[in-house]
């Protein structure tokens, strides 16, 4: 049964900018590890920055009441299997909020285009 569904949009231009500006101080307080050097090994990075941002802020839509104040964006990890098809690992306080609510899977979707980048997360509640 689906629980919520969250998207978002961002320009890449603000997350240039911000990586521009803040640097490193930026990407760690927004992105873990993973996400930096996959996004990093692309050709046009800041897209590929771009799209994780707007699957982590459509992710915290997606569970859409308070308790998305207590989670940090770097618990909310987009991640690629071996197709390369994107999919969400949450820790801390998100892990503990999809544990909450019975969320069992979150479905990702995610595009880009020179300008702009979107992403669409449905969430899947076990009716158990």
């Amino acid at each position: 049964m689906i629980s919520g569904t969250g998207i978002d949009i961002i320009e890449i231009s603000r997350i240039k900018n911000a990586v521009l500006r803040w640097k490193d101080s930026f990407l760690k307080r927004i992105f873990t590890e993973n996400e930096i050097n996959y996004s990093q090994a692309k050709k046009f990075s800041y897209q590929h920055l771009a799209a994780r941002f707007a699957a982590k802020e459509a992710v915290l839509k997606a569970i859409g009441d308070s308790s998305i104040h207590q989670i940090n964006l770097r618990e909310v990890e987009v991640l690629n299997d071996k197709s390369g098809k994107p999919f969400i690992r949450l820790s801390g306080e998100a892990k503990k909020i999809k544990e909450k609510k019975k969320i069992s899977d979150i479905i990702i979707s995610m595009s880009h285009t020179h300008k702009l980048a979107v992403a669409n997360a449905i969430l899947i509640k076990n009716d158990k």
